[in-house]
């Protein structure tokens, strides 16, 4: 049978999703877990791979096994043989023919910058802290120019190993509540640090230290040589992955913690 999972993390203590050799990662601990359950050897498969240091409330992943096995028998086992740090929200059977990756039909990430003079102590390693005013109306009207399906080469990692930087932008928002900035993202796919990267380009809008229209330029150059640095991974959290409704793929609430499914600024005005 197969099983589909949904995983939230706090990835300050992993080197990113994807297993390797010698240090730690959200994939190795979770195929431990899972495999003590179902007392045989299963790998699993995620819709979206994160990297070091990269959090997430709406991971899903899914697995092959020939144990039989309650769902809550499977959401509960795992969970008692996980790290505090990494916990399973659902459990649900899916149908052969799902796959955590190339079923999913959209993913969604939000950023959350604590924009403050002096740093908190509270959720360090889950925000970025930035300590000069940052306008967030600009950076949320530069980020409209990366809305639809473009060359996304400016907000590529160098190591990227897609086989096109074209991707689909549905929606980009950014709003501010008391000192903390929330830019949430989603499109049908991201290239190697495509969100962070974005951010970070936001962010010298945001600081005016450049126009509003040199988001729109930055995609037309296709060089990302020409952004700005990557956003640090802390703040950044995968909050959900949106699969076709035959699936009948549980959804949780987006997160990260205090934050709801609909975002206000300070106008109150709702975003999707």
């Amino acid at each position: 049978m197969k099983i589909a999972l949904g995983i939230e993390y706090n990835g300050k203590n992993y080197f990113g999703w994807q297993k390797q050799e010698k240090v730690a990662s959200v994939q190795e601990c979770l195929e431990k877990a899972i495999s003590f359950v179902a007392n045989e050897e299963c790998q699993i498969f995620c819709a979206g791979r994160t990297d070091s240091g990269v959090h997430a409330t709406g991971q899903v992943v899914h697995f092959e096994t020939n144990a039989v096995r309650a769902e809550t028998a499977w959401s509960f086992g795992v969970n008692a043989n996980l790290p505090d740090d990494i916990a399973v929200s659902w459990a649900r059977q899916v149908s052969d023919d799902f796959h955590a990756r190339f079923s999913a039909t959209a993913r969604r990430y939000r950023y959350v910058i604590y924009n403050n003079k002096l740093r908190s102590a509270i959720l360090p390693e889950g925000v970025t802290h930035y300590h000069q005013p940052l306008d967030h109306q600009l950076m949320h009207e530069a980020g409209q120019a990366l809305l639809g399906e473009n060359d996304f080469s400016s907000f590529r990692a160098a190591q990227c190993q897609s086989n096109t930087p074209w991707r689909n932008i549905h929606h980009l928002n950014v709003v501010r509540q008391g000192k903390y900035i929330i830019v949430d993202i989603q499109a049908n796919a991201f290239v190697h640090h495509m969100v962070r990267n974005i951010v970070g380009s936001l962010m010298e809008v945001g600081a005016g230290r450049q126009p509003v229209e040199w988001i729109s330029w930055l995609l037309a150059q296709r060089n990302r040589k020409l952004a700005a640095p990557t956003a640090k991974p802390e703040g950044l959290y995968l909050v959900q992955v949106h699969y076709p409704s035959s699936f009948e793929i549980p959804q949780n609430a987006l997160g990260p913690l205090y934050l709801s499914d609909q975002l206000s600024d300070f106008n109150a005005r709702i975003l999707p």
